[in-house]
């Protein structure tokens, strides 16, 4: 993701999230990956963990999910300490398809399980769909999702961040990126009401993304 967002555009992305999520509206948000005095950083396994003070959740999560878990494209917690926020970034379609590259035995057994729990917990409509082929990168965040709001008992949104016009490989419209999306959600088994509240979309432009405050 283009860390230009967070760290000279980020009262774009928290006025979007704030129209799109009703219980964040009003909240203020502090980024916490990727900034510039990290060296823009992004965050997996423990270590994400830690970037947002759920650090007591590291034994929990080892046991949910085995090493080289999700790497984050953004992190945040809202200023009162209580609401976190996970940020998946897409620049085109072809980003959407992937696929569990585990091999050892024991870790695909872990991943097939909380998959299978993350499913349940959102009424997928046909628990037999396997997530680990396909859209893999969507269905691990939406597992992390599980884990965090569950078992951490925590205010939890997944944000997934589609940008649209970047040049620099494929540009993508909206319109494209939601003929991607809603087949995408069908495959998987997955309603928009067993979404709402959890995840949401947002769409940013280019333009939007690069047009700094001043400039």
């Amino acid at each position: 993701m283009d860390s230009s967002l967070i760290n000279a555009r980020s009262e774009l992305l928290n006025d979007r999230i704030g129209e799109r999520v009703r219980d964040l509206s009003g909240r203020e948000i502090r980024w916490v990956s990727p900034l510039k005095d990290d060296e823009f950083a992004e965050y997996r396994d423990a270590a994400f963990l830690e970037k947002l003070n759920l650090q007591d959740l590291s034994d929990e999560l080892h046991k949910f999910w085995p090493k080289n878990g999700p790497q984050w494209d953004a992190l945040a917690r809202t200023t009162d300490g209580e609401a976190i926020i996970l940020v998946e970034a897409k620049a085109n379609v072809p980003e959407l398809v992937s696929f569990c590259g585990a091999k050892d035995r024991d870790s695909v057994c872990i991943i097939s399980e909380s998959l299978a729990k993350t499913q349940e917990w959102l009424t997928c409509r046909d628990p037999r769909i396997d997530w680990k082929y396909g859209f893999y990168q969507y269905a691990n965040r939406l597992a992390h999702l599980y884990f965090l709001r569950e078992k951490g008992g925590k205010e939890v949104y997944l944000i997934f961040l589609y940008f649209i016009g970047d040049d620099t490989h494929i540009s993508t419209s909206q319109e494209a990126w939601k003929c991607a999306i809603e087949p995408q959600r069908r495959l998987m088994g997955l309603s928009a009401s067993s979404l709402r509240g959890k995840a949401v979309d947002i769409f940013i432009t280019t333009n939007e993304k690069n047009a700094i405050i001043g400039a």
